[in-house]
């Protein structure tokens, strides 16, 4: 008899669906780590009908698992050879004899995956797992670090930064009501629907924070102030940093909430609410992005001042370059816990003794090349004097043999 089970996969994850024990041997067998999909909350997508009925009667006997993508799980799902749609996922149907799921894809009419809104529903639930899993990883680099945001956020005494603190504790109990309830009612939705510009206004003052710190840099010139602006910028960059992913945290918990709302109130629209929301995220990490990359950028250039002036102000140019690389690590970790794609290579802070070397160095080649050309030159007038010499010689040896000459034949003559 054969087994069957059924993939979607898109940029964030890879669904497996089919019987829940040939399932868990296809994870186990690929050494695929999982999480619960949560396949029964597909049946409220379903409209009346016998299709409906027979839909949601095998929805009812399979189970669904979630994989997040990884570079493993990428290459994986690559190698099944799953077939794109234009929805921004790929499906497949893969068999395979006596338990053994080591078959080939095919693509067969009667499953789950020929029904557009069981489909557009399972596409919905992957990305509200694939948000729920980047916002736990924003918890953890939110522990890690040594000042926690909420701290941070306290110790503002802007009026927006307390708003925020509000807008947590409300996404908290949405979050905590959809976990007891399955769904997200008409009265949840209506007390966060309004925190979304709450949110955004801290975004972008956290963002014009940085900004501020980049421009701060650029317009220094001497090292003393360099050194004290790349030490300030030190300070500030990872708090400004945890506000930011704070923010980008709470922003994918409303979009869990809303994707639920649209799954429950207009499962047709969920596709392409699905799409929207996920243009509307990358928007935000490219905006974030290119902030703390001007950031970077600034904080690189300092630094490379700070290297060229290294003889003369050895500590400064090592607190300009010690600062940079501290923000560029503090940088990377952001991004990656955001999902960011990006790499920096540490600056190495030119020693003082390297510098002097160098210098010393250069100095001992130029004076060496002095020294050459002198020898050069003195070589050249020695030829040339002992050619004009050698010149001046033979004409006078030539006058005083013709003289010679012209004196005997005189005398013979007289």
């Amino acid at each position: 008899m054969d087994d069957e089970i059924q993939l979607i996969s898109d940029d964030d994850g890879l669904a497996v669906l089919g019987d829940p024990a040939v399932v868990e041997r296809f994870l186990v067998s690929e050494g695929l780590q999982s999480k619960d999909l949560g396949l029964p909350r597909l049946g409220s997508v379903l409209s009346a009908g016998a299709v409906a009925a027979q839909a949601g009667s095998e929805i009812a006997a399979n189970s669904g698992r979630w994989v997040k993508m990884t570079k493993e799980s990428a290459q994986f799902a690559k190698k099944l050879g799953l077939r794109r749609s234009s929805k921004g996922y790929s499906t497949g149907v893969l068999k395979g004899n006596h338990g053994q799921i080591k078959g080939f894809v095919e693509f067969t009419k009667g499953s789950l995956l020929t029904n557009p809104a069981v489909l557009a529903g399972a596409a919905g639930i992957m990305a509200q797992l694939a948000m729920q899993q980047a916002m736990d990883e924003i918890t953890d680099y939110l522990a890690t670090i040594d000042k926690k945001v909420d701290d941070v956020l306290r110790a503002q005494k802007d009026s927006v930064f307390a708003d925020l603190i509000g807008v947590d504790f409300v996404l908290r109990e949405a979050m905590t009501i959809r976990e007891q309830v399955g769904r997200v009612s008409e009265v949840t939705w209506s007390k966060v629907q309004a925190t979304t510009l709450t949110i955004a206004t801290t975004q972008a003052y956290a963002l014009r924070q940085l900004d501020a710190l980049a421009e701060k840099l650029e317009g220094e010139s001497k090292i003393g102030e360099l050194a004290k602006t790349a030490k300030e910028a030190k300070a500030k960059v990872e708090e400004w940093l945890a506000v930011l992913a704070r923010c980008f945290q709470l922003q994918d918990a409303i979009a869990i909430l809303e994707l639920d709302r649209v799954l429950d109130a207009s499962p047709d629209e969920l596709d392409h609410h699905r799409l929207a929301l996920r243009a509307a995220r990358n928007n935000r990490l490219d905006l974030i992005s290119k902030s703390t990359e001007r950031l970077m950028a600034r904080m690189d250039a300092a630094a490379g001042t700070a290297n060229t002036k290294v003889l003369l102000h050895p500590t400064s140019s090592r607190e300009v370059v010690d600062s940079s690389n501290q923000v560029a690590q503090n940088v990377v970790e952001f991004h990656g816990r955001l999902g960011i794609e990006r790499g920096r290579e540490s600056l190495e802070a030119r020693r003082w003794t390297d510098a002097a070397t160098e210098a010393r160095d250069k100095a001992f080649d130029a004076g060496a090349d002095g020294v050459d050309a002198a020898r050069r030159l003195g070589n050249e007038t020695f030829d040339l004097a002992k050619s004009t010499t050698g010149k001046l010689s033979s004409r006078l040896t030539d006058r005083v043999w013709r003289r010679r000459t012209d004196d005997a034949e005189a005398d013979q003559q007289d």
